[in-house]
């Protein structure tokens, strides 16, 4: 069954925050966040909790997925011997390909920095939320399937003390150990989110 309808499509895969199904919804779109937990902001109807291959998404106009990067960024570099051992990399890495074998018409793949770049391809594009209104950085690389390059929409200078809000003087993220850590993380900023919408519907325009 096909849950979208003629109205400008979108699917966030791996999303349980809601930022970018929001930012797309502003603009008029019938988009669905699907993730195996359930929505952070407590939506029901527009968030699919469940498999987010089970789903058609060569049925969607645009696809953003945001697949799990515990095992295969940077920043878990220390733990990728024993990641591999136990097979939990190579996990990540084919839950990554995946979503390039759905069948998405306009995708793209959101990942942090990390081993993707070599295994499968360099991104087509490294963002960060300074580049739209953010004081913070976070390198994120985009991978992209029948969508162009953002375009930053508010570029900050950087402060003065030489490092971002986020960042100690040593520049590494100031978030401190946590449960919680991990999907604080890795929830979109709503600037990026709303470039998202803004600059990728007019590709729809007489391109169906």
């Amino acid at each position: 069954m096909n849950i979208f309808s003629k109205v400008p499509s979108v699917l966030v895969a791996f999303e349980r925050s809601g930022v970018v199904r929001r930012a797309f919804q502003k603009l008029g779109c019938e988009a669905y966040s699907c993730d195996l937990e359930p929505a952070d902001d407590g939506e029901r109807r527009w968030h699919i909790q469940g498999d987010v291959f089970t789903l058609g998404w060569s049925k969607v106009d645009i696809v953003v997925a945001h697949p799990p990067c515990t095992n295969i960024c940077c920043s878990g570099a220390r733990y990728f011997a024993e990641k591999r051992r136990d097979g939990r990399q190579q996990e990540g890495i084919d839950t990554f390909l995946r979503c390039f074998k759905m069948g998405a018409r306009r995708l793209c793949v959101e990942n942090p920095v990390g081993i993707m770049s070599t295994r499968f391809r360099k991104p087509d594009q490294i963002i960060q939320p300074w580049q739209f209104g953010h004081p913070e950085s976070k390198a994120t690389c985009l991978w992209l399937v029948g969508l162009p390059r953002l375009v930053p929409t508010n570029i900050l200078e950087k402060p003065t003390s030489g490092r971002w809000a986020n960042q100690t003087p040593s520049g590494q993220n100031k978030l401190g150990p946590s449960k919680d850590r991990a999907t604080i993380r890795s929830r979109t900023y709503e600037g990026i989110a709303g470039a998202m919408a803004a600059q990728w519907l007019p590709v729809l325009k007489g391109n169906p």
